[in-house]
This record gives structure tokens, C-alpha cells and sequence, in this order.
């Protein structure tokens, strides 16, 4: 089985690697097979852009005669969301402010909204999830969240986008604080991806039988 997952970022890549290739499936992304995400993604909310994302990608293929039998083309799509913002910047994560913001001056300008904002009032949640389109062209969700606080100054320089302001009362730091390798373990892409997997697995096992 091959799995085209619709990215181009690296370190993404290996952590889907890491999670999604444990039991053996080959995973690609849109870069390695030449293919460029090109596609508005204007959904209202992150389901229906990673669907956005990962159909783009099966057309693409399937119009060119790439597509194998069991090969499974996957999206993810991500975003910050803060309940005393109702939810935002959400969906508009990575456009808040304009895409070639700074998220120096995005965290800084979210910071001053809540400058007088008790922490009782400051919940925040990464929410990712992730579309699967299967051989048949059907399909499938899942989707991870991590829940903290804003914090009340940006910490941390082992994170990017909104880490340095996200944190963790669990840990007692932002995820910026905790580096990569223990960001993974517990983030709303890794939860996402392990729910993936299981799926995957469920739903081969459900074609075996």
C-alpha cells in the first residue's frame, strides 16, 4: 500500500513517516511524485480543507493514470483556535494577518487581545485533522486536538507558528519550551495520525475478511 500524503514539508513528513509507515505502507508526498497543491482552500472548517487538499491531489492522479489499486492520497489541515477569539484564528491560522505576516507579530498582536484576559478565559486548542481518500474514491476522517492556554508572553524558540504563545499547564511550558520530539508524542497531528493508522489497518482487515 502507498500512501500520497499532500505536503511538501519535511519535518512534517517524517513524523507521518514515522507513525503512518510503522506497519509497513510506503508513504510519498505530492513533491516526490511531482504534483503541486494548487487548489483555494476556502472550507469552513479544517475537514472540509483537508478535503479540499487531498481530493485535488486523487484527481490529479487518477486523470494522469498514476494511481494505483491500493495507493491512499491523505490532506491534513491545522489551525489554532481560541475560545475567547470564538474559535479564531481557526481555519485562518496560517492567513491571520496575511500569509506573509510574521508569526512574531501574529503572536504578539493575539497577545495584546488578551493582554487583561484571566487564564479561566484563555483556553486555546490545536486542532488537525486529516482526510484519507481511498482507492474506491470514498472518504475517511479523523482528527486530533491538544488543549492548553494562551500564554501570557511568547516562550521558547524549539517550536514555529503559534508554539512560542501555546501553552501547556500539564508541562508548565509552551509547546515551544518542549521541542519536537515531545511536541509529537502528544500533538493534535500525532493523535490524528495514530487514529489514521488505526483506521487504515481496521478497514483492511475489513477487506481480508
Amino acid at each position: 500500500m502507498r500512501i500520497i500524503f499532500a505536503t511538501q514539508n519535511k519535518g512534517k513528513l517524517a513524523e507521518i513517516r514515522a507513525i503512518l509507515g510503522q506497519d509497513g505502507y510506503e508513504v510519498v508526498s505530492m513533491g516526490d511524485l511531482g504534483l503541486k497543491a494548487e487548489a483555494e482552500e476556502d472550507g469552513e472548517t479544517f475537514s472540509e480543507n483537508a478535503e479540499i487538499k487531498a481530493r485535488e491531489i486523487y484527481d490529479k492522479l487518477r486523470a494522469e493514470g498514476r494511481l494505483e489499486d491500493h495507493d491512499i492520497v491523505m490532506a491534513d489541515d491545522s489551525g489554532f483556535c481560541i475560545d475567547e477569539l470564538d474559535g479564531a484564528p481557526g481555519v485562518h491560522s496560517a492567513r491571520f494577518m496575511g500569509h506573509d505576516t510574521s508569526y512574531d507579530i501574529k503572536n504578539a498582536a493575539i497577545l495584546e487581545k488578551l493582554r487583561d484576559v484571566p487564564d479561566d478565559r484563555r483556553g486555546a486548542q490545536f486542532i488537525c485533522s486529516i482526510c484519507a481518500i481511498f482507492p474506491d474514491g470514498h472518504a475517511e476522517f479523523t482528527e486530533g486536538m491538544l488543549k492548553g492556554i494562551v500564554a501570557h508572553e511568547a516562550k521558547g524558540d524549539e517550536g514555529f507558528g503559534y508554539d512560542p504563545i501555546f501553552f501547556l499547564p500539564r508541562y508548565g511550558k509552551t509547546t515551544a519550551e518542549l521541542g519536537d520530539q515531545f511536541k509529537n508524542s502528544v500533538s493534535h497531528r500525532s493523535q490524528a495520525l495514530h487514529a489514521m493508522n488505526e483506521l487504515i489497518r481496521n478497514n483492511a482487515l475489513e477487506h481480508r475478511s
